[in-house]
């Protein structure tokens, strides 16, 4: 495990045979809750797409960052987040009750996330866990203020990043993905190479 400005980084904390378990699980869930582009409160579309599992999805559009119950697109509420992902946070976030989102974030080749706090849940006691799938990613991290100094540090396939404690609040981003040819995403999903991020969140109090 190491440690980085407060994000503890635990380097192939997932087998590849877990992972290619995961992907199948993600398959269902977007199966039932498709990906979409969400647009920021300024309307400007993000370069990431995105869907959600769990009681809770995250979504944005110009009435601003949030959590809802339901797809913003079909209406319908978010599939169960699969038993094989919340393995994963049974094992990081150990005591802490169960998440009750799941974000999915898929990234192509030209997707990025700039600098941002998570900071929509009601709790900030409880850590924010994150699984890297398939290419590289360039993952920064700042301190509690968006001009703070940052570090970076590159997160492949099975890496798992528990943002908690003192960092729970830090900003923090994806620069860019460096393509690999991942042999974990299938090309029907990702002809151009790319990467899934999963991450595990306390909505509720």
């Amino acid at each position: 495990m190491l440690e980085i400005s407060g994000f503890k980084v635990f380097p192939e904390a997932v087998s590849f045979a877990v992972q290619e378990k995961m992907l199948g699980a993600i398959r269902k869930v977007v199966e039932s809750a498709p990906l979409f582009r969400p647009q920021t409160p300024w309307g400007k579309p993000m370069s990431v797409q995105m869907t959600s599992a769990g009681r809770y999805g995250w979504v944005t559009d110009r009435r601003g960052y949030r959590y809802e119950t339901a797809h913003p697109v079909t209406k319908e509420p978010w599939p169960p987040i699969p038993e094989v992902i919340l393995q994963v946070w049974q094992t990081h976030a150990a005591g802490a009750p169960a998440p009750d989102s799941c974000l999915i974030n898929f990234y192509d080749q030209k997707a990025r996330m700039g600098l941002h706090q998570d900071k929509d849940e009601a709790d900030f006691t409880y850590p924010v866990v994150s699984v890297s799938l398939g290419d590289p990613a360039v993952f920064r991290m700042g301190g509690m203020e968006r001009k703070a100094p940052t570090r970076s540090i590159t997160l492949s396939s099975g890496d798992v990043v528990v943002i908690g404690g003192e960092a729970r609040l830090a900003y923090h981003g994806i620069d860019r993905i460096k393509y690999a040819g991942s042999p974990l995403l299938p090309a029907d999903l990702f002809p151009g190479g790319g990467r899934v991020n999963i991450t595990l969140r306390r909505v509720d109090p």
